[in-house]
């Protein structure tokens, strides 16, 4: 009886399997950003120096002298200045002479100049403007390192791997000056989008070992207005603080800074320093004559700060409705709460778009509005 019945049971219909239900995470609950006009405390507009072909990096002769080229990062000068002012100090070594001198104080000039003292080379900084007043301190700025940096047409696979070996030396520096001191910090991206396939996006030119942990949130798992949001860690850099931070150290390591301004290679080739790091940015256009090199016209408008807002966006609450119509961004700061998303191609002009500055926040309103509402349902 008992093997009639294994039989019969062996025989009789399986019930259907349960569907696997994977359960919701907890809702991510964000500080409301007061996002609104009576808000603002100012605008700013930084000219980025944009290369089609990407940013230079090499060294040449200007009569008896040697001059390293290291300019033209575009939008990702806070991210890769440490990558190239450490290859950039490479081919400073080859020579014997250990007296150098670094034209520009943005943080490219700075972290070359911070470089080559660390290698035993005494420095001077010449430039026209130091801190708080270069295109550095406009930036918004977070670990983008490939920012308003190249068009994927222009590349060379020299150019390429230059590229990568700056970003890794760049993300392990950065990562190294986490803290108060330099003002970089790790907080939370979300980026709201009903593309469930965008977290799996990346970049063709990040290095493979640059790890880039994304998750996407589920309906019900985030507040945005859109059907997913990709959550990621993200380096903050304040670009006062890290600025002053990286004079204060350079100062302190028995560097000098010169105000000087150059009009032609002849002003440079008058140096006493027989090395000679160019960090000029767009500078170099006029100065050696390249004609690459143009602004990518970047402006930011920046809200009362929130101590309590300690997360970015990336996005808005819907997507635009032509690419020209661009991104949007929002980054905590002590300083404000940031908002950016402006790139504007071979913009030399200083003054302020008020049909982009609209834009920018008034989308930003429209997000943070709609968290607002959903978070409270």
């Amino acid at each position: 009886m008992g093997a009639l019945g294994l039989a019969a049971q062996a025989c009789a219909p399986k019930a259907a399997a349960k569907p696997q239900i994977t359960p919701l995470r907890p809702p991510v609950r964000l500080p409301h950003v007061n996002a609104a006009w009576d808000r603002v405390i100012r605008t700013t507009i930084g000219l980025r120096p944009h290369r089609p072909s990407g940013f230079v990096l090499k060294a040449g002769k200007l009569d008896a002298k040697t001059i390293i080229h290291n300019f033209g990062h575009g939008g990702s000068g806070m991210s890769l200045s440490w990558g190239t002012a450490s290859m950039a100090t490479d081919l400073a070594m080859a020579h014997t002479e250990r007296t150098a001198a670094v034209m520009g104080s943005g943080v490219v000039g700075l972290t070359s100049a911070r470089e080559l003292q660390r290698h035993g080379f005494a420095v001077t900084i010449y430039a026209a403007t130091v801190p708080p007043d270069t295109t550095s301190n406009m930036s918004l700025a977070g670990w983008t390192p490939t920012s308003g940096l190249v068009d994927f047409k222009s590349r060379t696979a020299e150019w390429d791997e230059q590229f990568r070996t700056a970003v890794r030396i760049a993300y392990r520096r950065l990562q190294l000056l986490t803290g108060p001191k330099y003002g970089i910090t790790w907080i939370t991206n979300y980026a709201p989008t009903e593309n469930a396939e965008a977290a799996r996006g990346g970049n063709v030119l990040m290095p493979e070992d640059i790890s880039n942990p994304r998750v996407l949130l589920q309906p019900g798992e985030h507040p945005f207005p859109t059907k997913y949001a990709i959550e990621r860690p993200e380096m903050r850099i304040e670009p006062s603080i890290y600025l002053d931070a990286l004079m204060n150290d350079f100062l302190l390591w028995g560097g000098k800074v010169v105000i000087r301004k150059f009009e032609t290679p002849a002003d440079v080739a008058s140096l006493s320093e027989n090395v000679i790091v160019n960090c000029t940015g767009l500078g170099a256009k006029a100065l050696f004559n390249d004609p690459e090199l143009m602004p990518l016209k970047g402006q930011l408008t920046i809200l009362v700060p929130q101590s309590e807002i300690l997360y970015s966006t990336s996005g808005g609450a819907r997507a635009p409705v032509t690419p020209e119509a661009g991104f949007i961004h929002m980054m905590p700061r002590s300083d404000g709460i940031v908002l950016g998303g402006t790139s504007i191609r071979d913009d030399w002009s200083l003054t302020i778009n008020e049909e982009e500055r609209k834009r920018v926040v008034d989308t930003h309103i429209e997000l943070f509005n709609s968290m607002r509402g959903l978070q409270r349902t």
